[in-house]
């Protein structure tokens, strides 16, 4: 009886875990289905030539105009500028964790950095308007700090966490008879850490930064509070910009349904979601990469 018992509980979490999988699967294919027909929709109004090299957005205009460019390029610019800003921090910070830092230390700075991961993106955004852009604007000379700047290092802010854990984990992981070798040979600890220890980490902590991409793209609250929202073609990182997010999260609440204006918010939904998709199926594949190196 006990057996039988044990063999249904099993039988029936088998199924539950089968069903929750099954179900994620089809949640993200309805998203991309929805995205994908209200794609074609506008584009049986808007040519996708018109539509991929446009430089202009605006589509309460008359003429109304379609150009994702502007927005793409600032999409761009701002991750761009964040990733600049974020992988050199978040590198030497988990290297700093994983080889310098003493246990005590490390077991404070890391619930610390774990943590930053919590603040919700309103907040940070709010810090960008009152703190960081008077003051990029006070050393700059420019009238105000709301620009891509301001976006770039709020995001870096944001990405370092997953950036930090994720490389921390690839350093830790490499085995010590690498770093055992390299002091053998009479190599310092630094000489260590960069011919040795970064490069047998290096397909986890590329995953770590196409991981910190993925969440710089997809960043929505915090530059549309804080890059200007500007919809003209971006000329540098002083300048107002307005990414893809900002603009769904802009005008999808007042838009007329079923308009090309409303057809074309699902347009640069579906290019949002299939650079996030490429950037996070590329960190998938190094950190599987990564997991078959030291399991070799």
């Amino acid at each position: 009886m006990k057996l039988r018992a044990r063999e249904r509980i099993d039988n029936s979490v088998k199924l539950l875990v089968k069903t929750t999988g099954f179900l994620v699967i089809a949640i993200l294919g309805g998203i991309f289905f929805m995205l994908l027909w209200n794609t074609a929709a506008f584009f049986l109004k808007i040519k996708p030539m018109d539509f991929m090299t446009g430089t202009q957005w605006n589509p309460s205009g008359d003429p109304a105009t379609y150009g994702i460019l502007p927005l793409l390029v600032s999409t761009c610019l701002v991750t761009l500028g964040a990733m600049v800003i974020a992988i050199p921090l978040g590198i030497g910070t988990a290297s700093f964790l994983s080889e310098y830092a003493g246990k005590r230390l490390k077991n404070i700075l890391k619930p610390i950095i774990e943590m930053l991961a919590a603040v919700p993106s309103v907040a940070i955004g709010f810090l960008g308007i009152v703190i960081l852009g008077p003051g990029i604007a006070q050393i700059t000379g420019q009238p105000n700090g709301l620009n891509a700047l301001n976006g770039a290092i709020l995001l870096a802010v944001m990405a370092l966490p997953t950036i930090i854990t994720v490389a921390e984990d690839a350093l830790h992981g490499v085995p010590h008879m690498y770093k055992e070798a390299s002091y053998a040979v009479g190599a310092s600890k630094w000489k260590t850490l960069i011919y040795v220890t970064i490069p047998a980490a290096a397909p986890g902590i590329l995953a770590a930064v196409m991981l910190g991409v993925g969440r710089a793209i997809g960043e929505t609250m915090t530059v549309l509070m804080a890059t200007g929202n500007a919809s003209a073609f971006p000329k540098g990182f002083f300048h107002s910009v307005r990414t893809i997010t900002a603009t769904i999260a802009i005008e999808m609440g007042e838009v007329p349904y079923q308009t090309t204006h409303y057809y074309s918010l699902f347009a640069i939904a579906a290019v949002l979601f299939l650079i996030t998709l490429a950037v996070n199926l590329l960190g998938e594949h190094y950190v599987n990469k990564f997991r078959k190196f030291h399991s070799a």
